[in-house]
């Protein structure tokens, strides 16, 4: 569960990097909301590092789905805008694909 528990902070840092970066350059924010941008990014890409897999590329494509999630929970939770039907059911899809990618039997 940890594994999980990391995928899920990696992709809200990973948000909340990028939307400093939003809010800078397309809501008229001060460039001063860079710096916690950035030092969220830079969590962001430590946490990754952190969940056990022996391929990289596996760490990405099964956090894509946990990314997916987790970015229409914050456009719900912080931009206020409710996710429809079709995104709901699209980050379910997304989901179930990573949680097979992530926790998938593994021969090595």
């Amino acid at each position: 569960m940890a594994t999980f528990g990391i995928t899920v902070l990696a992709a809200l840092a990973e948000i909340a990097g990028c939307f400093a970066f939003w809010a800078w350059l397309r809501l008229g924010q001060s460039p001063i909301v860079l710096i916690p941008g950035l030092a969220s990014l830079t969590a962001f890409a430590f946490l990754l590092t952190r969940i056990d897999s022996a391929f990289a590329a596996r760490t990405y494509a099964g956090y894509g789905g946990i990314y997916i999630v987790a970015s229409l929970c914050w456009l719900w939770g912080i931009e206020g805008q409710t996710p429809d039907r079709w995104d709901v059911i699209g980050a379910t899809l997304c989901l179930a694909g990573a949680l097979v990618i992530l926790f998938g039997p593994r021969t090595l």
